[in-house]
């Protein structure tokens, strides 16, 4: 389980071989303390001013639960990590060897692909469901098909079709949300992306929600020995963690579902959000509805290779086989056992 923090002047410490957290929830003078056994938790979420033992500290990293700090947005500014390297230094090696040639190239489209083929997979089952909308909704199912044939069609090195292939991602990112807003109800309409600040309700929440999954797509890299500021796709600029902007289109999906789910579902209100200037924040309500659903989802059992398995496992296998692949020097995962599945992505979308 993710252990979140999410109430202000909340107190983290060790106890025994539990974590101890003490709170005063909001409206309420009385202190309210729990426990949870260190085997329980896989990881440490602050996403609002809290206090931490370094005896706290001391055991998550005996125990391999790392600690992520979100800010306001969802964006992860930091971690508590152990100093040890995933794994050996070759895939570094051979992560950078690749990076600019047509075996990175390959490697990428795999990973953009599968971002596609779940997108549609989702659109269809979307379309499903809202029978009165399901014929547009086929239309645009038809565009993103059509994307995705032209970037399986490029061939040659990252440095020379990188443009290209932003360019159709940036095509079938726009195809994608305007299906998105055509499914919102009403009083919940957006016009396009909106980042830092969100401008509506909808990016509000999608935001925080990829913030989460950054933070669980860089510990999938470190725990695999993958390098998370070596990207093939997005550039390598100072501080910027490009390889998990990389893999983490793989696995946006889990967060987009979440997210329309609440909202066709009734579960949000203009009332989990604050206005702030140029756009809205997710206030503290909003981030426990959130937080709580996207969990759900991440905990759900989906069928992978052959398995049954938790989705937020998903990002872990899917970083030990990138991994491996770099080793073995087969990356491109051209044999069926190396890729995922239609039909497993099918599940995923379920």
């Amino acid at each position: 389980m993710q252990l979140i923090i999410n109430t202000y002047g909340s107190y983290l410490r060790k106890k025994d071989n539990c974590f101890l957290v003490k709170c005063i929830p909001e409206g309420e003078t009385e202190e309210k303390r729990f426990e949870v056994s260190v085997k329980k938790v896989s990881s440490i979420m602050i996403t609002t001013s809290a206090y931490i033992s370094t005896d706290a500290i001391k055991l998550a990293m005996d125990n391999n639960i790392d600690i992520v700090f979100l800010d306001n947005f969802g964006d992860p500014y930091g971690r508590v990590w152990h100093s040890k390297l995933g794994s050996t230094v070759l895939i570094r090696r051979r992560q950078l060897e690749i990076c600019e040639k047509e075996t990175g190239l390959n490697l990428a489209k795999e990973w953009i692909t599968t971002k596609f083929d779940n997108q549609i997979l989702f659109f269809k089952k979307l379309g499903h469901s809202r029978p009165d909308k399901e014929n547009k909704i086929s239309e645009y199912v038809e565009r993103l098909e059509k994307i995705k044939l032209k970037l399986q069609q490029i061939n040659g090195s990252i440095e020379e079709k990188r443009g290209e292939i932003m360019g159709l991602e940036g095509t079938a990112g726009r195809t994608y949300f305007e299906v998105l807003n055509f499914i919102m109800p009403e009083r919940f309409k957006f016009n396009g992306r909106s980042r830092s600040p969100a401008k509506d309700e909808f990016n509000c929440l999608l935001n925080y929600g990829y913030g989460v999954l950054y933070s669980l797509v860089e510990k999938g890299c470190i725990i695999a020995g993958l390098d998370p500021y070596v990207g093939f796709v997005h550039t390598d600029n100072y501080n910027k963690k490009s390889l998990v902007f990389d893999l983490i289109e793989m696995f946006r999906i889990f967060v987009d579902q979440t997210v329309v789910y609440l909202f066709s579902q009734r579960k949000i209100n203009k009332e989990y959000f604050d206005k702030i200037k140029n756009g809205l924040s997710l206030n503290k309500k909003g981030k426990e509805i959130l937080l709580e659903a996207l969990n759900e989802t991440l905990e759900e059992s989906i069928r992978y290779k052959g398995r049954n398995i938790k989705r937020r496992n998903v990002i872990q296998f899917e970083c030990h086989r990138i991994a491996n692949g770099l080793i073995q020097n087969s990356v491109s995962g051209k044999t069926e056992d190396r890729r995922q599945t239609t039909e497993d992505r099918r599940r995923q979308c379920q």
